[in-house]
This record gives C-alpha cells, sequence and structure tokens, in this order.
C-alpha cells in the first residue's frame, strides 16, 4: 500500500519561497511518475509539476520559471521548491504518484496515490 505524507507548508510573503517534500512508502513497482497538484476551495485541483524516476520534468505554465521539482537519489522523496510566490499560488498542495509505463510524465495525467496535503499560504 503505498503512503505519502506532505510537509514544508506555511505562510509567507508575496516573493517569499517555500519547499514541499513528499515521503513516500509502500512501492510495489518503482518506475513511477512523481506530481504536485494544488486545490484551493470550491476549485477544481490544479496540476503544478511532475516528474519521472528517470528525473524529467514538466511543469504547468502558471508556475514555470518559479517552481521546480525534483526527486532525491533513494527515490522515495520528491521536492517543490517554490519562489517568488505569489497571492494566487495559495492553496493545499498536493503530492501524487502512479506507475510510469513510458511516455511522459505530466501534471495534468491521472494519479491514483495521493498524500492528505499541505497548505501554502502567500500574502500581500
Amino acid at each position: 500500500q503505498v503512503q505519502l505524507v506532505e510537509s514544508g507548508g506555511g505562510s509567507v510573503h508575496s516573493g517569499g519561497s517555500l519547499r514541499l517534500s513528499c515521503a513516500a512508502s509502500g512501492y510495489t513497482y518503482s518506475s513511477r511518475c512523481m506530481g504536485w497538484f494544488r486545490q484551493i476551495p470550491g476549485k477544481e485541483r490544479e496540476g503544478v509539476a511532475a516528474i519521472d524516476s528517470d528525473g524529467r520534468t514538466n511543469y504547468a505554465d502558471s508556475v514555470k520559471g518559479r517552481f521546480t521539482i525534483s526527486l532525491s537519489n533513494t527515490k522515495n522523496m520528491w521536492y517543490l521548491q517554490m519562489n517568488s510566490l505569489k497571492p494566487e499560488d495559495t492553496a493545499m498542495y498536493f503530492c501524487a504518484t502512479r506507475p510510469w509505463y513510458g511516455g511522459t510524465c505530466q501534471p495534468y495525467q491521472v494519479y491514483n496515490n495521493w498524500g492528505q496535503g499541505t497548505q501554502v499560504t502567500v500574502s500581500t
């Protein structure tokens, strides 16, 4: 059973930075897509960034150049470095993963294992 635990959320002022972490356990298939998503109450969940087990990344246009997704050497943790944060980045952030059988990992794809979320609040 795959379990994911996010950490690193918090409150920052506009222009600040935060680093989110996702710790994963319980994999039975090691080739995976790993992603970060965010959701504001009352709105649809938005895919932010994705990375595959080989380290290839993809980003939503709204965060390109500001956010960076990365993977630990052990491949059981991934991170989201968020720089130049804006108030519109305020949301609950979730990490997620799915088995990867080839092709590209994109943040708009369907992921089947999710963490509980960590809140990010950016104030002006």
